[in-house]
């Protein structure tokens, strides 16, 4: 009786420990066979590849001069997988640094030309400022000598002064004249020398034009140069795995040659070719499941690609399957299968934790009114992706199962052993 207690409690235990979702008939819990609508699915023969697999070619000349990395080596992003002799490059950055530092030196000549230029035509409009006020003041003078010498000529006419007198104002009046002629050449030579400055000065502005688009050459030639030297190492262009090396230490390659393969681990997705009957489905739909050795839930798929156009040669549609980021398990190559809604029916569904399997048959604990669980032989369907399996044959709608078959034959053993106790003890009295 001790035994009995003991395994009594145990199946309580077990009993109180199940989720609260369920009923529990005399400690054993139990799920209601249902109907549910379940999602249909066409299951195809697939391939995993990598979503990011690429080649890194050189993209200048020279010599392999490291080889950091190896077929089956992991390569973190931005790490320098190869590098390619780099003194003619480095040459030409040197020589096309000298060009920027002469075109620089250039441009200031240039502008220093300019502001000396501008200096000059400022000078020499102020000069031929001051020449144009010399000419008028030498007019104003002129024609005051002028007036003076007509007034003079008259009086000498009527013989009323002296031919000295006369011959002063002749002489005044012809010296004020040689001053304006000499105030208009000044004048005249003033704004041929403005003249000259505003042609330096164009001159120096063309000088300038030309230094600055030497100077723009120069940095393009040095930005060139840098690039051709930053050519000479090869970086990962993201994290992954070397699948291929094309090269050897030592070895000259010219720009286009391909130096290492390879993928990335992070992004999977699966392909596969889609018969023409079932296109339509899986258009409408556009959900899939991939599965893979010993899972019966699946991964579900974040997206489908399904190509516009058929195979010429198969008839069948293309799709990539897209998958979320960092799944475990999946490597290029491997052969996988992928299950694509077409639709939903509805199944007489249990919990897959209800299935025994009792060697070759399969079968499942159904609890009569009286609350003992019996074994029944099932035959099963296909599994769901919430942890159900269907059941083709064996179970009506409405019964009840257990949902633990362990327990559910302990408990029925339990029951067992105080019937056999009890029938002892009776045939003792």
């Amino acid at each position: 009786m001790k035994f009995t207690t003991n395994l009594l409690s145990l199946c309580l235990l077990i009993s109180i420990s199940m989720p609260s979702y369920s009923k529990h008939v005399e400690g054993l819990l139990t799920a209601e066979v249902k109907k549910e609508s379940v999602v249909d699915y066409q299951f195809l023969d697939g391939q995993i590849e990598s979503v990011n697999k690429s080649t890194i070619s050189a993209q200048t000349s020279g010599v392999i001069s490291k080889l950091n990395y190896d077929v089956g080596d992991f390569v973190k992003k931005g790490s320098e997988i190869a590098r390619i002799s780099s003194q003619n490059q480095k040459a030409g950055l040197q020589q096309a640094q000298a060009s920027v530092g002469q075109a620089k030196a250039a441009v200031s000549q240039a502008k220093a030309a300019v502001s000396k230029a501008n200096a000059s035509i400022s000078q020499a409009a102020a000069t031929v400022a001051q020449a144009q006020a010399a000419l008028r003041e030498t007019q104003a003078a002129y024609n005051e000598a002028r007036l003076a010498f007509n007034r003079t000529a008259e009086i000498y006419k009527k013989r009323l002064i002296a031919k000295s007198q006369y011959d002063k104002a002749n002489s005044a009046l012809k010296s004020a004249a040689a001053r304006v002629d000499a105030a208009k050449a000044n004048l005249t030579a003033t704004k041929a020398a403005y003249n000259a400055s505003k042609s330096e000065l164009t001159s120096a502005k063309s000088r300038l034009a030309a230094a600055n688009s030497g100077f723009v050459a120069a940095k393009a030639g040095l930005s060139k140069a840098g690039e051709q030297l930053g050519y000479t190492q090869l970086l990962a262009p993201y994290s992954g795995i070397v699948i291929e090396r094309h090269v050897e230490l030592g070895e000259v390659v010219a720009a286009g040659k391909p130096v290492m393969t390879g993928i990335s681990l992070s992004e999977m997705r699966a392909t596969t070719s889609i018969p023409q009957r079932l296109i339509l489905a899986v258009r409408k739909y556009k959900s899939a499941r991939i599965f893979i050795d010993g899972d019966s839930v699946g991964i579900p798929a974040k997206s489908l690609t399904i190509f516009p156009y058929a195979d010429t040669a198969t008839n069948g549609f293309k799709v990539r399957v897209a998958l979320k980021r960092g799944i475990k398990g999946l490597f290029p190559g491997v052969f996988v299968k992928i299950g694509f809604e077409t639709g939903s029916s509805t199944h007489l569904v249990i919990p897959q934790s209800a299935v025994a399997y009792r060697g070759e048959v399969t079968a499942v604990y159904v609890v009569d009114a009286d609350g003992m669980p019996h074994l029944h032989q099932v035959r099963l369907g296909k599994k769901t992706s919430d942890n159900k399996i269907q059941v083709t044959a064996g179970l009506h709608e409405g019964e009840k199962i257990a949902i633990d078959p362990v327990h559910a034959a302990a408990y029925f053993k339990l029951h067992q052993a105080v019937k056999t106790k009890e029938a002892e003890d009776n045939s003792h009295e």
